[in-house]
């Protein structure tokens, strides 16, 4: 799954005041400049949806996702369609659903609906230009009601209804426990399997006031930072992933959907751990795409202490991490 390149947050977290983004074509245009061929769109369903009337979607807003798609297509890259936020979840803010996506059918309906809706729209469009990305990052275990028993015969339910749609669609799943957590029980669903970059979370998320952890977790170092019971280092990441390798070695793919650093990180920690982090992904072979491009923790203006940018593009650029990403990328 040698797909390289960036989250984009033009549908992100919809609220009373917010429309859909159009697609930042200069972005885009960097992307391709440096040989980046992916791109990664969360989305609110909300955006679509009005009061929870999940089966009543305001199909206009798919237009977004139609001008999203031209715009990709014409660069030869391949758009991930990710539910950010399905019917009654979301990794978020999850109080503000009215249903509870692991317990209620009603949501469950209307998650596999959701998806049917899509394959349906898409269908004529080949998989190398487009894939499904389920649902962001499904909580632990035992988190909102989840088990492995109920996720696994959703995810297979939907993927189920887009294969009877479309039957060509490349589908990813997200790991459970916001993504870190392998799923072996799925791995002969046929579907790429999505992980994450962010561990130890006190180096990726140090002060990052979303994370419930952040008031009790240690000052970010790197290597040598002890957390779950654990020193991190290469060595360790390297561990951390087996689980995953143990899933492509019964016949899955792997792609690493989100990683990325806070920039309340010192940059010098934050880049010996990138290093670390690309090394290992360079040896497996996965490919990766960055949460996000711009922003406290894309490439662009992220504002992480000590960062040495260069103009490149028109965009104030880490130099530093935009190499890392260049010299790690596997061949294929």
């Amino acid at each position: 799954m040698t797909h390289y390149g960036f989250n984009f947050l033009w549908m992100f977290i919809w609220s009373q005041d917010r429309q859909p983004e159009p697609p930042d074509e200069q972005a885009l245009d960097f992307m391709a400049e440096f040989g980046f061929n992916f791109v990664r769109v969360p989305t609110d369903y909300r955006f679509w949806t009005k009061d929870f009337n999940y089966f009543h979607p305001d199909e206009s807003v798919f237009e977004y996702f139609d001008r999203y798609l031209e715009s990709c297509r014409s660069r030869n890259f391949q758009m991930s369609l990710n539910l950010h936020r399905g019917p009654g979840y979301c990794i978020n803010r999850n109080d503000l659903e009215r249903h509870n996506l692991w317990q209620d059918p009603i949501a469950q309906d209307a998650f596999v609906f959701t998806w049917e809706t899509f394959a349906r729209r898409y269908q004529d469009v080949p998989s190398e230009y487009l894939s499904f990305d389920l649902l962001n990052e499904p909580p632990n275990v035992g988190q909102y009601g989840l088990t492995r028993e109920n996720h696994a015969a959703l995810m297979r339910r939907t993927v189920a209804a887009i294969r009877a749609i479309d039957p060509q669609r490349e589908i990813v799943i997200d790991g459970l426990g916001g993504g870190h957590l392998a799923m072996p029980e799925l791995a002969d669903l046929g579907v790429i399997h999505s992980g994450r970059g962010y561990q130890p979370m006190p180096v990726s998320h140090h002060r990052a006031t979303w994370w419930s952890g952040h008031e009790d977790a240690p000052e970010p170092m790197y290597p040598g930072i002890v957390w779950e019971g654990r020193t991190w280092n290469r060595d360790t990441l390297h561990e951390f992933y087996q689980p995953w390798r143990a899933v492509e070695a019964a016949g899955a793919r792997v792609h690493i959907g989100e990683f990325g650093c806070y920039n309340k990180t010192p940059n010098d920690i934050a880049l010996r751990w990138f290093n670390d982090l690309f090394s290992v992904y360079q040896e497996f072979g996965w490919g990766y795409s960055l949460w996000n491009f711009a922003g406290d923790f894309g490439i662009v203006e992220h504002g992480r202490p000590g960062a040495r940018y260069e103009e490149l593009h028109g965009y104030r650029v880490d130099r530093d991490l935009l190499d890392l990403m260049l010299n790690s990328r596997a061949a294929g």
